[in-house]
């Protein structure tokens, strides 16, 4: 009986003693003896002896329905060999053995892996989020660059020497002077001067756009437009970094989304999900351990401070929130004398541009000075400000990116308007420098590889100061701290990598990059190479020169945010492509669009030369009937998206407040058993 009344409370889900566990261990043992076993590996039974159905004496004695009879028929014919436990278990090990080697191999091809997992258990996740940033930079320009040398250099090249050239131009003779060609000898300094600044020798080369001609090959089984390759490269190449930052935005938001900005969530995924089982050796292990105590201490840092915040008068809130507003004003006055400060530098550089020598290429990198001046000296008075205004790490390094970018990208675009005012007679076609070839042709006889060399000079300029940085600045620095005992060194102290403007020197140098793309292809190869010894020069002095930052911040949202700032440097380099497309016009001396208004009309050109059927298939797709429809449908699939993600919000906050309200209820039965034990006596044992 006493057998019988455990069994029923084993089968009602109650926990019995030890007697119940070993009474169901042989009744389990004892059902499976006593269900039919089934032979999976015997072979089947004769013609003679199946029945119609297809079924085997055998099979036909077990109490199994007709479908799995008919299941077991059918294996058997088949002979599917079914695998014991140990064999399954056996094959799943190695499986999972052969998984962990291949990773392990593939972790050697990973560009900076040892490094940035160096940098993130010394400086924490912030620091090791600028590192990651960069190397997506790189990754990024090696692609653009393979995709613009293969349809665009390489193929101009060989035709170039090919042949098959249409170099007739029908615009003005006077419009169609323009003589790159470089002196057959010059000295030494001109060859350092043409180097720097992209003239001479390097003018008329594969790296501006003045070395592409018009040309079109074409064969009976095979032909290239070079122009209509140019344009469509420079299209894709666009759209290829579009897609990825989007990729990346969406792996950066899904890790933002499930922290849902809480401390407390943050915390959560740091205890249960956030060490890292694939770490070797006890160098890893402690560089992994060194990251989750940055994590922690961010975490106790923000909670601290809005702690500090709640505890404020509303006198103190008046009085925060007016000094941020005029930190506000005095920070917007700072950029707009920068911005005024380019301006002139810009229109000073253009004047002299026939100055010769050593002063020739200080004016032509007038320009580059006075942007790099101010986005030196603006984001250091932005840091004391900020220091009044008082905000919670993570926010400062949003406030101070958005102030940076700013900056930044808005002296890049007053260069570019400067420059397109000067090219374009301010937008006066009428004007008479611009009257006969519809742009400023006697400063500008191929504005086009102008526009490039400037991108260029900016590019090699900010590397250059990069490099002066790290060599007359930083490591001198850090001699002086570590040498000298003097107030001025203690005060001055080993300096701290910061992130903001870090992150904008990056997302500076890669918008000169997109702008000047379309005017020098080799562009995104010479940016892959500085910012791969931009990396290792960064890395020295983080390890040499800096101490570890006293305000850490969360890289979760601050990885978001720096794929969001990139994003504006990307629309910026936009308007200048489709405004140098749609609207100025191309060069009449040089460049692979010279016979047209301008460079868009290149495409509906060679759509009319296409075979019939592929003309009405595109003009198709462009009309309203095929794109009324995808708009319609795209908008469906958005909305559905949109509403999933919605739901998925809704099921992640019911089962958050179910986890708390659980939480609650252990809470109160903890109490309750506390309670009951306090007023029930506990039996003795014998």
């Amino acid at each position: 009986m006493d057998g019988y009344l455990q069994r029923q409370s084993s089968r009602n889900g109650y926990l019995g003693d030890q007697q119940s566990l070993r009474l169901r261990r042989v009744s389990s043992q004892v059902s499976n003896q006593n269900y039919p076993q089934h032979d999976w590996s015997s072979e089947p039974a004769g013609e003679d002896e199946v029945d119609n159905a297809g079924i085997t004496p055998e099979i036909r004695s077990f109490p199994y329905t007709m479908a799995l009879k008919r299941a077991v028929r059918q294996v058997q014919e088949r002979q599917v060999p079914v695998l014991s436990g140990s064999k399954s278990w056996k094959r799943v090990k190695s499986l999972r053995k052969l998984k962990k080697t291949t990773r392990e191999f593939l972790s050697f091809f990973i560009l900076w892996g040892k490094s940035l997992q160096k940098i993130g258990g010394n400086f924490g996740g912030g620091v090791l989020s600028y590192f990651v940033f960069l190397r997506f930079l790189v990754v990024l320009n090696i692609g653009s660059f393979l995709l613009i040398a293969g349809f665009v250099i390489i193929p101009s090249i060989v035709f170039k020497h090919v042949g098959n050239s249409s170099e007739i131009s029908t615009g003005v003779e006077e419009c169609m002077k323009y003589d790159p060609a470089p002196q057959a000898l010059v000295v030494f300094y001109q060859f350092f001067l043409d180097l720097l600044s992209g003239t001479g020798f390097m003018e008329y080369s594969f790296m501006f756009y003045g070395f592409y001609n018009n040309t079109m090959v074409a064969d009976d089984n095979f032909s290239y437009n070079i122009p209509l390759a140019y344009l469509f490269t420079a299209i894709f190449y666009f759209a290829f970094c579009l897609i990825c930052m989007i990729v990346r935005m969406g792996s950066a938001a899904r890790v933002a989304v499930a922290t849902g900005g809480s401390t407390v969530v943050n915390y959560s995924m740091i205890v249960f999900t956030g060490w890292d089982y694939g770490c070797l050796g006890d160098k890893a292990t402690k560089l992994k351990q060194k990251n989750i105590h940055y994590q922690l201490q961010v975490d106790l840092e923000e909670e601290r401070l809005k702690k500090q915040a709640a505890s404020r008068t509303l006198g103190q809130k008046v009085l925060l929130y007016s000094l941020r507003v005029l930190m506000f004003f005095v920070a917007l006055g700072l950029s707009a004398a920068a911005f005024l400060s380019i301006f002139a530098a810009t229109v000073s550089s253009q004047d002299k541009s026939d100055v010769q020598g050593i002063l020739g290429l200080l004016y032509e990198y007038l320009p580059s000075i006075a942007i790099t001046a101010g986005n030196f000296l603006v984001p250091l008075l932005c840091d004391q400000i900020a220091l009044i205004e008082r905000y919670s790490p993570s926010i400062t390094v949003v406030v101070a990116l958005l102030r940076a970018v700013v900056l930044r990208l808005v002296s890049l675009g007053v260069l570019l308007f400067t420059l397109w005012s000067q090219i374009t007679c301010y937008g006066n076609k009428d004007d008479s420098l611009c009257e006969t070839c519809k742009y400023h042709h006697e400063d500008y006889p191929c504005w086009e590889t102008r526009v490039g060399q400037e991108m260029y000079k900016l590019t090699l300029f900010d590397f250059l100061i990069n490099i002066a940085m790290l060599l007359l600045v930083e490591f001198p620095r850090r001699m002086v701290v570590d040498n000298w005992s003097c107030k001025l060194s203690q005060w001055l102290g080993r300096q701290e990598f910061v992130i903001p403007s870090n992150v904008l020197g990056l997302v500076y140098g890669q918008t000169v990059v997109w702008t000047g793309a379309l005017f020098c292809p080799v562009l995104p190869l010479i940016n892959t190479v500085k910012f791969f010894i931009l990396f290792y020069c960064k890395k020295i002095t983080l390890f040499y020169n800096c101490r570890p930052a006293l305000k850490t911040f969360r890289s979760t949202t601050s990885t978001f945010f720096f794929l969001v700032v990139l994003l504006i440097g990307w629309s910026l380099a936009l308007v200048v492509m489709i405004y140098s497309i749609a609207v100025i016009h191309p060069s009449w001396g040089c460049g692979p669009f010279r016979s047209h208004q301008n460079m868009w009309l290149i495409v509906p050109k060679s759509l009319y030369n296409l075979p019939e059927v592929t003309q009405e298939f595109l003009f198709f797709i462009g009309s309203q009937a095929f794109s009324i429809p995808l708009f319609a449908l795209s908008f469906v699939v958005m909305w559905y998206f949109i509403a999933l993600a919605s739901v998925y919000g809704k099921s992640v906050a019911l089962l958050r407040a179910q986890l708390k309200l659980e939480g609650r209820d252990k809470q109160f039965l903890v109490k309750q058993i506390e309670e009951l034990s306090r007023h029930l006596p506990i039996p003795e044992e014998d």
